[in-house]
């Protein structure tokens, strides 16, 4: 059961949440104001608002979980944060928060057409719902354990809070509410990891040998092997995805417009990017710290703890002091809470930029305010229901996630590639590819694992599951482009939309500038 101490501090922080969304919720008076801060996030704020974007109840429980279970090998896809950050930093941001107003799939649609603003809003939308799922599910699935609390209780319960501070204050106190998320996140990882490394004797040497030696810390084969999650795998699984994350995903956009400047955006990105890594590197720590802790002193799980996913929250509610455990379990909600608010803010932004203003041009700013708050608290609400059929899964919660989220990515960063690179890409080739894409999803999906749902022996889909958005993407782009040479783009406004058109942009006002 949960110690008062632990409870005190928690409702202290779910309090604080909900005063900063009462704190902002004046403030919320248009859907630029409401959607993207009028551009007035610093950037050292944008950037531990990303940084919570990216992290979640995933990174608390299911990475230790791995580690503890196994080895590092589910670092791997997080790794691939920095490659992707290199590559398209310095052009994508700049690049749109000029192509954009609010939503991300306002550039697929004035590249390719509404049709195509639809399919890649209706493919986050699909990804991210799946996603927040998960982050429920983990979340409650901790929580139960810890405290003795109803699934259900801890599911309703975090929604109203996560719903209350995201609709009235909008992104202004999703971002804030961020920024406290992650101080209590480094704290919570600090509590941890110093308790683990000198619960036992022989200190953090002995611990870390160990480990190592065990072969713990190791992060997976390294065998080209497309059919197991070897390194190559999930090294191909985590560019893609975080690609995608990056150039397609609205979280993230909403990230670069929100801040002053695109100077302060990218330093924002670089500061959230780079904080990620030392994240999820602390976590499986954390995992391989409760393997030798528990290997060593001999002590005995319960009977309850039945998957990895549970032994890191019960470590906590056995042996950190009370009221440290409580800040470190705030920490958990938060992450948690963060995710879900990011992800009902870009909903909202999408539903009320895709939809509702494009079939209701004459609307009223007012009009779309309040359509704005009420997806928020629909798609809170639908969250709550997948959330309580979720949290029923067997499943190991790292890798089921990343399946998920592999064969719902809908192609989204191949079609980015495809509009940003090739200018003779017309909207009739982008959707060839789509529609290569989403036939191979559903037959790989239907024959994974051997033919589970659907056997058609040798004919099945041969590789790992995670490998299916990777495929997924690769045919958006490549069939797009192949199909773009039977059917060229031949209007010159939607040629000047891409990678290229955009440096003639930046070398015409660098002339400019010259001749001033």
């Amino acid at each position: 059961m949960i110690r008062w101490p632990d409870m005190a501090i928690i409702v202290v922080y779910m309090a604080a949440l909900i005063a900063i969304g009462a704190r902002f919720s004046r403030r919320q008076t248009s859907t630029e104001r409401y959607f993207v801060a009028k551009r007035s996030v610093p950037a050292w704020a944008m950037g531990l608002s990303l940084l919570a974007t990216l992290i979640s109840s995933v990174t608390f429980i299911a990475y230790p979980g791995s580690a503890y279970a196994g080895d590092w090998s589910n670092l791997v896809p997080g790794l691939m944060t920095a490659p992707v950050l290199m590559l398209v930093a310095v052009v994508i941001i700049p690049f749109y928060r000029r192509a954009v107003g609010m939503s991300a799939y306002e550039y697929f649609g004035k590249r390719f057409g509404y049709p195509a603003r639809v399919y890649s809003s209706i493919a986050f939308a699909l990804g991210h719902f799946s996603k927040m799922g998960f982050v429920f599910y983990l979340l409650a699935l901790t929580v139960t354990s810890m405290t003795g609390w109803s699934t259900e209780r801890v599911i309703v319960g975090v929604g109203v809070v996560t719903v209350c501070y995201t609709l009235i204050g909008g992104i202004e106190a999703v971002i804030w509410a961020d920024v406290l998320q992650g101080f209590a996140l480094w704290a919570g990882i600090a509590i941890c990891i110093g308790y683990l490394l000198f619960a036992l004797p022989g200190g953090p040497s002995a611990i870390l040998h160990l480990a190592w030696s065990s072969g713990k810390i190791s992060l997976g084969s390294m065998a080209p092997d497309l059919s197991k999650p070897t390194v190559l795998v999930l090294a191909l699984y985590g560019f893609f995805y975080y690609l995608q994350r990056y150039v397609a995903d609205q979280t993230i956009v909403q990230r670069y417009l929100v801040a002053r400047s695109d100077r302060d955006a990218l330093r924002g990105i670089v500061l959230g990017s780079a904080l990620c890594i030392p994240v999820w590197s602390l976590f499986m720590l954390i995992g391989t710290l409760c393997w030798a802790f528990y290997h060593s002193v001999g002590e005995k799980l319960p009977a309850h703890i039945v998957k990895a996913d549970q032994v890191f929250p019960y470590f906590i509610t056995q042996h950190v002091p009370a009221g440290l455990a409580g800040l470190f379990m705030s920490a958990l909600f938060g992450a948690a809470m963060a995710n879900l608010s990011s992800d009902l803010n870009a909903l909202s932004a999408i539903g009320v930029e895709d939809y509702y203003r494009h079939f209701r041009p004459d609307s009223t700013e007012r009009q779309r305010l309040r359509v704005a708050k009420r997806v928020v608290a629909a798609c809170g609400a639908l969250c709550v229901v997948i959330a309580s059929v979720l949290a029923k899964t067997n499943g190991a919660a790292l890798s089921l996630w990343y399946t998920v989220s592999a064969i719902v990515a809908g192609g989204l960063c191949g079609l980015f590639l495809l509009a940003f690179l090739a200018e003779r890409a017309s909207a009739a080739a982008a959707y060839i590819g789509i529609g290569a894409s989403l036939a191979f999803t559903t037959w790989a999906t239907l024959t994974l694992d051997g033919g589970t749902v659907w056997n058609l022996g040798r004919y099945n889909f041969p590789f790992h599951n995670y490998m299916i958005g990777v495929i997924g993407h690769v045919l958006v782009w490549g069939v797009g482009y192949a199909a773009s040479f039977a059917i060229p783009n031949r209007d010159p406004l939607t040629r000047e939309m891409t990678l290229w058109g955009w440096r003639r942009l930046q070398r015409s006002a660098w002339r400019e500038e010259r001749r001033d």
